[in-house]
């Protein structure tokens, strides 16, 4: 039997790069069930009838990690393949996940990526428009009405410091940019010429850098309220040991990726075994459904032990 692409596609160019949309309409978001906590965000049109209605916490001074990611039936989160590694190559850059990413990012006060992801998209800036430029100016009225600058602080968490800030992320100016990273990475970064506008931020003097120290930084930087983790698995793993995962967004992709013994192919989580002796449970509290695809939303209420009712 031949098989099908996904019913509608974004036209994209390098994997995480800007994504653009042709004629068709993105297709409403039927909202199955929903107990999420929070506002309502105050969605122009355009985003309300793609997406519903999305509540997110605000205001309460701190910051509130969602992550977001996507996965294929049999769970494969990333192809692991030069320039095919993005989450739109799980999902076909399908127009629904990329407005409710856009959305996401819009809310966000922060947008926080390993050095992986980073330079799988190098091209890439983590915020709303680069992810469906269809909707760059609701997304900008989204950001408007909740009051907040023009484009999140991007963060790149990087041990080792060697990353190139000649790209776009940290020269374009489209957004401030921070490197959360060791002393030794941050002695790297400044051998070279930091962009005005871009932060280093040494942590640590050890090889490895936790979750905490990546959010203390964040704070130091003056920035509250809603953070957004994008990955990689790798980085997810890490924030999920540090009980500092508040809420996933998962969209659950109508495809099956498979594995083979040649090449790794992570699902979202990566580098880091909890079950059976220290499980991270968390409580569905969202379910959207738009053509054939799912979008889940799950709660964690610190490191949970055992099964949610």
């Amino acid at each position: 039997m031949t098989r099908q692409r996904p019913p509608t596609r974004v036209t994209a160019g390098r994997a995480g790069g800007i994504a653009s949309a042709g004629s068709t309409p993105p297709e409403r978001m039927e909202v199955l069930w929903d107990r999420s906590e929070g506002q309502p965000l105050p969605l122009p049109a355009s985003l309300a009838r793609a997406c519903g209605e999305i509540r997110l916490p605000r205001g309460n001074g701190g910051l509130h990690l969602i992550a977001n990611f996507a996965t294929s039936l049999d769970g494969v989160a990333s192809l692991s393949l030069r320039a095919r590694s993005s989450g739109g190559d799980i999902t076909g850059f399908y127009p629904n996940d990329r407005i409710l990413m856009g959305v996401l990012r819009a809310a966000s006060d922060v947008v926080i990526v390993g050095a992986g992801t980073f330079r799988a998209a190098p091209r890439h800036v983590w915020t709303a428009p680069h992810i469906y430029t269809r909707f760059a100016s609701p997304f900008a009225r989204l950001r408007a009405r909740l009051g907040k600058s023009p484009a999140p602080l991007q963060v790149v968490v990087s041990a080792s410091g060697r990353l190139d800030l000649r790209l776009p992320m940290f020269s374009s100016g489209e957004a401030p940019a921070m490197v959360v990273t060791t002393r030794s990475g941050a002695r790297r970064l400044e051998r070279g010429k930091v962009p005005a506008g871009v932060r280093i931020a040494p942590v640590t003097g050890r090889p490895v850098i936790r979750a905490a120290e990546v959010l203390r930084a964040t704070r130091d930087a003056g920035v509250t309220g809603l953070a957004l983790l994008e990955g990689g698995p790798h980085l997810m793993g890490d924030f999920l040991a540090d009980s500092a995962v508040d809420e996933l967004f998962l969209t659950l992709a109508p495809q099956v990726a498979g594995r083979t013994d040649l090449a790794e192919r992570p699902g979202f989580v990566a580098g880091r075994s909890f079950a059976p002796n220290n499980p991270r449970w968390g409580v569905l509290v969202g379910v959207r459904r738009s053509g054939s695809y799912l979008f889940l939303r799950a709660s964690f209420d610190g490191a949970r032990r055992r099964i949610p009712e």
